[in-house]
């Protein structure tokens, strides 16, 4: 197994707890930054994507976003897209600064509401070479609709008493990032509780809040409009039996960006974490990433 070792970096005056992984060898390496998804910590998963991509010849860079897991800042469990989105670029620069890294052989790799991110960073900078998503989640306001209106009402008053709490400096009003059909958390699609929890180790440091405000944020965010804007090759890994969103969002983005792939995978939004979808998932990814970061056999 190759060893992971732990770093961090700064983002805007906080620190981020992040984790490199290098292949074997000298370097300078080709590298991605891998992007989890919403309240995702780095021991939820992560291990299988870098161990594989460091067989494969190819550097990671795993973190935990700000007021997150291992990583500084408060109040706790802030998970503002703007805040993430700003981690992921911090992260970006961090990788691409170190020495045993190939500055122009650096990709970013997202999962679920993580590929929002890789997508809407991509399209900002023509210096990723290439982006892998998987059981991406590119279109807000489909996500939060897609199980109907009356978990967005049941959401209303706590966001509102958060809303009120943050403006006068109180402690902030949580609501649970997901929890079962009917219950008043940002995510209830049948199964999405149980998913979850498969891919949340006992020891995790998995915090199941949310800064109720901050699911605002999560209602309007997309990756549509800056797909097009996309230079670096992108492969999209579709669930083709997605539970949290419309795939359709996912097939828009594809068509939007110059360069995409996309790969459909007879699995929901958390099986394709787990076998046997997982190791047909990593090949794929594995062997777009030494194509368009240049490895060499």
């Amino acid at each position: 197994m190759t060893p992971t070792i732990d770093a961090s970096f700064d983002s805007h005056g906080t620190r981020c707890a992040a984790w490199v992984t290098y292949p074997e060898g000298p370097g300078p390496h080709p590298a991605v930054v891998l992007v989890h998804g919403l309240g995702a910590t780095h021991e939820m998963m992560l291990a299988q994507y870098e161990q594989a991509f460091a067989a494969a010849g190819i550097a990671t860079l795993a973190f935990d976003y700000r007021t997150t897991g291992a990583s500084d800042g408060s109040p706790r469990q802030r998970l503002a897209m703007r805040r993430q989105h700003a981690d992921v670029i911090a992260a970006l620069d961090f990788l691409q600064s170190d020495a045993r890294i190939d500055p122009q052989r650096v990709g970013l790799w997202g999962t679920s509401l993580g590929a929002m991110h890789a997508l809407r960073v991509a399209g900002e900078r023509s210096d990723v070479a290439a982006v892998v998503v998987q059981c991406p989640i590119v279109y807000g306001p489909g996500a939060a609709l897609h199980s109907g209106i009356a978990p967005v009402l049941r959401m209303t008053p706590p966001i509102v008493q958060d809303m009120v709490r943050a403006a006068i400096g109180s402690p902030r009003k949580y609501l649970p990032i997901v929890g079962a059909p009917g219950s008043r958390a940002v995510v209830t699609a049948p199964g999405a509780l149980q998913g979850w929890n498969s891919t949340a180790p006992p020891d995790s440091p998995f915090d199941n809040r949310i800064a109720a405000a901050n699911a605002l944020g999560l209602a309007v965010i997309s990756a549509k409009r800056k797909a097009s804007k996309i230079v670096a090759p992108v492969l999209i890994c579709v669930s083709a039996n997605e539970n949290l969103m419309d795939v359709r969002h996912v097939y828009d983005v594809a068509g939007a960006a110059p360069r995409a792939t996309v790969h459909s995978y007879d699995g929901d939004h958390f099986q394709i974490y787990h076998p046997p979808l997982v190791s047909t998932l990593v090949a794929d990814q594995t062997a777009f990433l030494r194509k368009e970061l240049h490895v060499q056999p």
